[in-house]
């Protein structure tokens, strides 16, 4: 399945029924309808039947996922069960550490309904290769930035320091494997510069996308992962270029001062289709 366009991942308590309501009129690539962090022990049944309802009414503009409780817990069976035949786009899986639990995902999982793998933990972190290579339904890495922090124990730093060896891995377990590389969320609400930074860093590490939570972040989120005017106008030229009958058999011409080889055309085409598809 070709990769789906995924800049915006915006999770919300599948307990909430308002903020589902507001979600479907979202411009939000991809909600999910948490079942698990964001809804008390008391409320998993409630939110499970809340989440199925949701799914099954329908109304979102784009994506629509659910993130499960793992299977090791308590309600982890019973959520996987209780979306066997509801028409969804993924499933999202906390704290994967071991590409045998995407298999145990497939076994329950329907056709054409994408995995998303969270790297949360340390153990994640040691196994990343294997994971992102389990393939079946898996189609995303997102790294969850929250519960790593505090499983290794860093501190807090504006530009995410103790993290950047485990935000460029997870792109590159991701990318070598044909998924896509979802970032962590940015916890603070009051602060649209720093939310704008993270989601520029983002990308500059390779991200496709970023997690949310808040609907006031999807447009930075957006502006941050799509392609900007300056980025489409360098790649059409790039292809005009090459197409130029002057370049034919060329494997590297000069285009605006600077070198571009074929690697470069195939880039400036992945970016104008990304474009296209962001509208």
């Amino acid at each position: 399945m070709k990769a789906p366009l995924v800049r915006s991942v915006l999770f919300l308590p599948a307990s909430n029924p308002r903020a589902i309501e507001k979600a479907r009129g979202l411009n939000c690539d991809l909600v999910v309808l948490d079942l698990e962090d964001a809804v008390a022990p008391d409320m998993k049944a409630e939110a499970r039947a809340a989440a199925v309802d949701a799914v099954r009414a329908g109304g979102f503009r784009g994506q629509v996922g659910v993130r499960v409780n793992a299977p090791g817990t308590a309600w982890g069976e019973a959520d996987l069960a209780a979306l066997t035949g509801v028409t969804l786009d993924w499933i999202v899986a906390p704290k994967v550490e071991e590409a045998g639990t995407v298999d145990a995902y497939e076994a329950r999982m329907a056709e054409g309904v994408r995995l998303c793998a969270m790297i949360e933990t340390p153990r994640a972190l040691l196994d990343l290769r294997r994971i992102g290579a389990a393939g079946g339904p898996l189609g995303a890495l997102m790294l969850g930035v929250n519960d790593l922090a505090k499983a290794l124990g860093t501190g807090q730093a504006p530009d995410r320091e103790p993290l950047k060896p485990w935000l460029a891995a997870t792109v590159a377990a991701a990318k070598a494997h044909g998924l896509l590389a979802i970032d962590g969320v940015f916890n603070r609400l009051d602060d649209a510069e720093g939310l704008a930074a993270e989601c520029a860093q983002g990308r500059l590490f390779g991200f496709d996308g970023k997690s949310l939570i808040h609907p006031e972040q999807i447009d930075t989120a957006h502006a941050a992962f799509s392609p900007t005017p300056a980025e489409v106008a360098e790649a059409r030229a790039v292809v005009a270029a090459f197409a130029a009958p002057e370049a034919e058999g060329k494997g590297a011409i000069r285009v605006n001062g600077a070198m571009a080889e074929r690697l470069h055309l195939v880039q400036a085409q992945a970016l104008l289709d990304r474009a296209a598809a962001c509208g």
